[in-house]
């Protein structure tokens, strides 16, 4: 069994509203949510393998008040207070506090020394935390403007992407887009990335294991809104449905969360986030793995749900 939890992001702020202005966020509650999903996997029998935390866990408003730091130690002492590990994808809200090059120094790089492939800075990894069960971490912002430095040949590629597809002068803006998507606070995968992702699932169908996949955000449009998809959310479902071995890809990004069995069996299930969830609530979940189905059970707004595979 393994938790999971989205979208946290904590800030020493009082409540506020989403982009949109409707959405009431609770900053400083969330790292109190956050704290009673972790007293809870932390007592539970059997005892958990491992936690995924899925990208978001601090807020940007950290940046702008000088707080990124200390926000950021917050939510890793709170995560430190569990025996297993824990597994960390990089959101947005990541880099609008640090660059990827700061991130790699912090307690949120939980990809291994030794990991190998892909190359260059890229977050992807894969291990196998039970006989025959693989997961694999996505980097959905190895393609992205955001964290790296303008000259960067990565950021240029990038913003070329976006130009391309985002004529708004706020790349923050879905408005009459045809791919609503390409908006600066979404990212991609690499075909460096795509790449490594095929290999290791070559790998995962000759030895027969289960995989689960997670990243920030969601690959499949019946999992999200239009807007809340991976850049080349296409690419990385085409090497999924080229293998047999996923059964589950975790997300988090879109906070009402999502969920849909895809054509091809693939469970594609979006988190509801800790940080629209009001403090009398909560939204974390708990999943058990068994030989032919994942069974979540969720607390507060995420719901119960059988996988079957």
């Amino acid at each position: 069994s393994f938790g999971v939890i989205a979208d946290i992001q904590y800030a020493d702020a009082e409540d506020g509203y989403d982009f949109g202005g409707c959405r009431r966020r609770y900053y400083r509650h969330s790292l109190g949510l956050l704290r009673g999903a972790v007293q809870e996997w932390a007592a539970a029998r059997p005892p958990l393998a491992f936690v995924l935390q899925l990208g978001d866990c601090i807020d940007g408003l950290n940046a702008r008040r000088g707080e990124a730091e200390g926000a950021l130690e917050q939510v890793l002492a709170a995560l430190r207070q569990l025996p297993v590990p824990v597994h960390h994808a990089w959101g947005n809200h990541e880099f609008y506090n640090f660059s990827r090059a700061r991130l790699a120094h912090t307690g949120l790089n939980s990809r291994p020394a030794a990991a190998g492939p892909p190359a260059g800075d890229c977050q992807a990894y894969h291990c196998s935390p039970a006989p025959r069960l693989r997961l694999v971490v996505l980097d959905a912002y190895d393609l992205s403007i955001l964290g790296r430095e303008p000259d960067s040949p990565r950021y240029l590629e990038s913003m070329r992407l976006l130009r391309e597809k985002n004529p708004n002068d706020n790349l923050n803006s879905p408005a009459g887009l045809k791919e609503p998507h390409f908006v600066e606070f979404n990212g991609g995968f690499s075909q460096a990335q795509l790449d490594w992702f095929d290999e290791v699932l070559k790998f995962s169908d000759e030895k027969q294991e289960k995989v689960v996949v997670m990243g920030h955000l969601p690959i499949h449009p019946d999992a999200s809104d239009r807007v809340c998809l991976a850049w080349n959310y296409k690419d990385a479902l085409s090497v999924i449905h080229s293998h047999q071995c996923v059964v589950c890809f975790l997300a988090g990004h879109l906070h009402d969360g999502g969920y849909c069995l895809d054509s091809h069996g693939v469970h594609h299930l979006t988190l509801e986030g800790v940080i629209e969830t009001p403090p009398e609530s909560s939204a974390f979940g708990t999943i058990y793995v068994y030989e032919d189905k994942m069974v979540l059970k969720g607390r507060g707004r995420i719901s119960d749900r059988v996988m079957h595979f």
